[in-house]
């Protein structure tokens, strides 16, 4: 492999590794934020706090959804430029073409239901729901 293929994967690879820092660092402030407005919440004893909650959660969701997707288009480009891939594109030394890579695994929509995704989101806009249920409708009336 010649010293530009090598360096045009290092491109690549830094592109990916930015996605993944942007895609852990999105996870962080979700539960930062949650935590926030659920101890706003312990103070203030107003429910809101939580349904509040809700709003950043799904919008971390389609944003981790969005770097996850970018980083599979870089890794289908990353695999193509080191003919590693099945069927490979033909990619230009030093080209960066994340738009070649459509559909399937590399959609958002697959993205935001794929398993590692969901099982982080739903699960906190579950549970934040469910307290803001029973502390809206049933704590409030009942006391």
């Amino acid at each position: 492999m010649n010293e530009h293929k090598v360096k045009h994967l290092e491109f690549i690879q830094n592109v990916i590794t930015r996605m993944n820092t942007n895609s852990f660092q999105l996870k962080g402030w979700t539960v930062t934020i949650t935590s926030a407005l659920l101890a706003i919440f312990a103070t203030k004893n107003n429910p809101y706090f939580i349904a509040t909650a809700i709003l950043p959660v799904v919008i971390f969701w389609f944003l981790d959804s969005y770097y996850l997707a970018q980083e599979r288009k870089f890794r289908g480009l990353y695999n193509d430029v080191a003919g590693v891939s099945e069927n490979p594109k033909e990619i230009k030394l030093f080209e960066m073409r994340p738009d070649l890579y459509v559909g399937g695994k590399y959609s958002f929509w697959d993205v935001f239901t794929s398993t590692t995704i969901w099982k982080l989101y739903l699960p906190i806009i579950t549970i934040l729901s469910g307290l803001f249920v029973y502390f809206k409708f049933i704590v409030i009336k009942g006391g």
